[in-house]
């Protein structure tokens, strides 16, 4: 007997030890939202966009994407261009644009022409949408050093050739002033006062860099002269600046802290007085992909370190930390017209990893301006559109010939989210403070963002990873306190590779140079945010409700309540 079984020991080890080994699944990551507990307004901060190319916005393609952003957001949505004030035909192309807004006849006196500025701020106002007016760039008429000026920039070239003739100083400061004046006037008689007090008003854009080719204190001088030619115009108009970029940067920070020492208490070189009028401010926030070990590794922690030490700067001055915050451009890295195909570590950008980043750089925001006790109004996305490039070339934007991509999905996704932020436990290997000091290089950012109004409530829920790599799906179980009792419907919607997602499906088609129209109607319903589920009837208990999903990497999930 005590060799039989031994045997049969022997024999069961021996099958065992050949047996292949499989790894046990991951333990599901438990989120727990509470609908119960507010935390503070869900402010519509991703209800704001960008672009470098004015003449885009009044095009095919252009107005197509500006109909389909205005109509996933039930609040305005703000729009930024660059080159408002360039001259030029109005001939759109990479890093240009221009409205010969002013020139000057033989005689050095102003001739003023609003016509492309008004198609653009037309195209945006029909849709009920909002421009940020940028005052800028300088008219070839008014430069310090208007030769060379137009530029003819392309991927691939050196970055600084774009910065020419536009990018100089005023020649003479009070036909500038003038020219900001009766821009400001023109828009009251064509728009309303009404509507124009609704907009934003800014001085140009990145002047601590070749945006700018004067000095920090001509810039200051110049911001003086236009905001007092503003509120000359029109008192009630809001009126700010600097729009610096990386303020983690010391250089950037001396540029913001200079800046705003001179309004609270600096002599106004327009009028004499102390101080400047500024109603808000603006600075720039990027991320710093690059390529490791031949994958796209994302730093989401440079772009919140930028955030953060704005915030920190601003929260400086008492008479300003109340002030609203408008990041100018709040992106996963600087440059939207470097395209892919010549800069490999832009590869993010046509799939779900810019999706996933958007969401889980979102929710950060908020949690860092609450912390820092600042006012965050809005963080703009510059992307857009790219009139007839190639297919999903790797710009960085929201659509493709008219055909969405992933990432404007998010945006379709925070629409539905209205009301108040409410709690999501913060037990999960993330919280913000840590993706800000670390990034996400260790475990995957499972985690959750939600909100919850009168009849509604929406978790947003995503699988993020810095290192775009293969790696399974993740079981996650989200419980919700707080639901009404009875019959609450369930809409679960979907961004990953076979959901929302017209870039898998235009490379099963064998990713086509120039797609059919059969083809293109196709992309077009892919390019849509889609359902993962049809929709459910549930019936919480006590308030509460249980959801369990697989969520791949860089996939994110929106659970949308109504009642």
């Amino acid at each position: 007997m005590k060799k039989t079984s031994l045997l049969l020991l022997l024999a069961a080890q021996s099958v065992a030890m050949s047996v292949p080994v499989f790894a046990q699944e991951q333990a599901p990551v438990s989120i727990q939202v509470d609908l119960s507990k507010t935390k503070a307004p869900m402010k519509p901060i991703w209800a704001w966009f960008g672009y470098d190319e004015p003449n885009y916005t009044y095009m095919k393609d252009g107005k197509k994407l500006l109909t389909e952003i205005s109509q996933l957001s039930k609040v305005p949505v703000y729009v930024r261009v660059h080159s408002l004030l360039v001259t030029g035909d109005g001939t759109a192309a990479l890093k240009w644009g221009s409205t010969n807004a002013y020139t000057e006849d033989s005689n050095g006196n102003p001739i003023y022409d609003w016509t492309i500025v008004d198609k653009i701020f037309d195209t945006f106002i029909e849709r009920g949408m909002k421009p940020i007016a940028q005052i800028g760039f300088m008219p070839e008429a008014l430069s310090s050093r208007p030769k060379p000026y137009r530029h003819y920039w392309k991927p691939g070239d050196n970055y600084n050739d774009i910065y020419t003739g536009w990018a100089y100083p005023p020649n003479d400061y009070n036909k500038w002033a003038e020219l900001v004046y009766q821009w400001v006037k023109h828009s009251v008689e064509k728009y309303g006062k009404k509507e124009v007090e609704s907009w934003y008003w800014e001085l140009w854009n990145e002047p601590n860099i070749g945006y700018w080719k004067g000095t920090t204190e001509e810039y200051i001088k110049m911001y003086d002269y236009s905001a007092d030619a503003v509120k000359r115009a029109l008192p009630s108009a809001k009126i700010g600046g600097p729009e610096v970029t990386g303020p983690a940067w010391d250089k950037s920070a001396t540029f913001l802290k200079t800046f705003l020492d001179h309004v609270t208490k600096g002599k106004n070189y327009a009028t004499g007085k102390t101080g400047s009028p500024i109603d808000f401010i603006t600075y720039h926030a990027k991320g710093a992909p690059k390529v490791v070990n031949g994958h796209v590794q994302m730093n989401m922690g440079t772009q919140l370190r930028d955030l953060d030490k704005g915030f920190e700067i601003v929260a400086s001055y008492p008479s300003l930390k109340k002030l609203p915050i408008i990041i100018g451009e709040s992106d996963p890295e600087g440059c939207a017209a470097c395209s892919e195909d010549l800069h490999p570590q832009n590869a993010y950008r046509n799939g779900t990893m810019y999706s996933s980043y958007t969401a889980a750089s979102f929710a950060r925001k908020y949690e860092l301006a609450e912390a820092r006790g600042v006012n965050l109004l809005g963080a703009v996305s510059w992307s857009f559109e790219f009139e007839d490039q190639a297919w999903f070339r790797g710009f960085r934007d929201l659509a493709t010939n008219g055909v969405d991509k992933p990432v404007l999905n998010v945006f379709r996704m925070f629409g539905m989210m209205e009301g108040n932020r409410v709690e999501v436990n913060q037990n999960l290997a993330y919280d913000f403070k840590k993706v800000r000091d670390q990034s996400v290089r260790d475990a995957a950012d499972i985690n959750a963002l939600a909100s919850k109004s009168t009849n509604s409530a929406g978790v947003m829920v995503w699988n993020y990873h810095d290192d775009n790599v293969p790696a399974p799906d993740v079981p996650v179980e989200i419980s919700i306190k707080g639901l009404p009792t009875g019959k609450v419907a369930l809409l679960h919607y979907r961004i990953d590779k076979e959901n929302s997602n017209a870039y898998e499906v235009w490379k099963t088609m064998g990713s086509p140079k120039q797609p059919t129209s059969e083809q293109i109607s196709i992309l077009e319903k892919a390019g849509q945010l889609q359902l993962l589920t049809s929709p459910e009837w549930i019936t919480p208990k006590n308030g509460e409700a249980q959801i369990k999903m697989k969520l791949p990497r860089q996939g994110v999930s929106f659970l949308y309540f109504k009642w």
